[in-house]
């Protein structure tokens, strides 16, 4: 495959579904494929620090940008880094970590994109944009039961850092050339099932995306409202749009998925087409495994931009 690592950036907002689509994919291509670093690490205050300062993680003046682009570098030569490690838990930081790049690099976190160098250091960009009523959700359910926060404590930390998402985290999407957001359905008697979210793909022209247009535009096809791909703006420029509904059945996901597989052979491998049980699954609000169409091409559609770049870096 490629002489040096393939690395993919995954950003959010705090709570966005960054780690959970890390882990996703790392699953999907393989553990011992993949490693994967989180930019939070990064911070140059621990909590305690930011309280007495008044400032938020969501500051880049309260991350080691410097550092973080340095690490890029190095990784992307295929170098090990020691990568500082920051506890949510603690809210301190942990003994640094050595890490070796192996064949992809996944860096996840809230200001991967803030700087031109470490743009640069990327092969694809991913942006998470879910609707804030859903990632405040998130966030409530993740912070109250892996870190002791009450209801009350989350919405207010959301609302003293929305100044901060606003100039400085959601300002990065304009540099992603995929954004992912995940919304809930219309019904509201569905509205609280995860399974069943729906998920809209912006496919910016920034990366030659896979040909959808004949199964789409084809008007025998099966995939009815399930699966749409339609021509629309984002952040004032065109771009593509493929939009899963969380009905879509594995037959009419399948049909994207031989498009995506006859594109990149190698994506074969991955796809339930050839009876891969770890793509799309996540689990549920009681602990049990499902799986999410929508995620599964979102981990899919991701996973061929990470082996065209191979293709694209073994042509070099």
């Amino acid at each position: 495959m490629a002489e040096r690592p393939i690395i993919l950036g995954i950003v959010g907002d705090s709570a966005a579904g960054k780690t959970t689509l890390t882990r996703g994919i790392a699953q999907v291509l393989g553990e011992d494929e993949v490693v994967s670093i989180c930019t939070d690490d990064y911070h140059r205050y621990d909590r305690q620090q930011r309280a007495e300062m008044g400032i938020s993680a969501l500051d880049p003046k309260c991350n080691y940008l410097d550092i973080i682009e340095q690490h890029l570098q190095t990784l992307r030569n295929g170098k090990a880094i020691l990568k500082p490690i920051y506890n949510h838990t603690t809210g301190k930081f942990d003994a640094p970590e050595y890490i070796e790049p192996k064949r992809f690099v996944i860096v996840e976190g809230l200001l991967g994109y803030s700087t031109k160098l470490a743009r640069n250091a990327y092969d694809v960009k991913v942006y998470l944009a879910p609707p804030e009523e859903l990632r405040a959700k998130w966030k409530i359910k993740r912070d109250t039961r892996k870190r002791g926060y009450t209801d009350e404590q989350v919405l207010e930390a959301l609302r003293k850092r929305e100044p901060d998402s606003e100039a400085f985290i959601r300002p990065q999407r304009q540099w992603a050339d995929v954004v992912v957001s995940f919304t809930p359905p219309s019904d509201e008697n569905e509205q609280g099932n995860d399974l069943l979210l729906n998920v809209q793909l912006v496919l910016r022209p920034t990366l030659p995306h896979p040909d959808f247009t004949h199964i789409l535009h084809d008007k025998g096809n099966d995939l009815g409202n399930a699966i749409r791909l339609t021509l629309d703006r984002d952040m004032g420029k065109p771009v593509d749009v493929l939009c899963v509904d969380g009905r879509a059945n594995e037959a009419q996901v399948q049909q994207l998925e031989r498009v995506l597989c006859n594109e990149v052979p190698y994506l074969g491998k991955f796809c339930s087409l050839e009876g891969n049980q770890d793509v799309g699954k996540l689990v549920g609000t009681t602990g049990e495994t499902l799986q999410s169409y929508p995620l599964a091409l979102t981990q899919l559609l991701i996973t061929y931009q990470m082996l065209k770049a191979v293709e694209r870096s073994q042509r070099r």
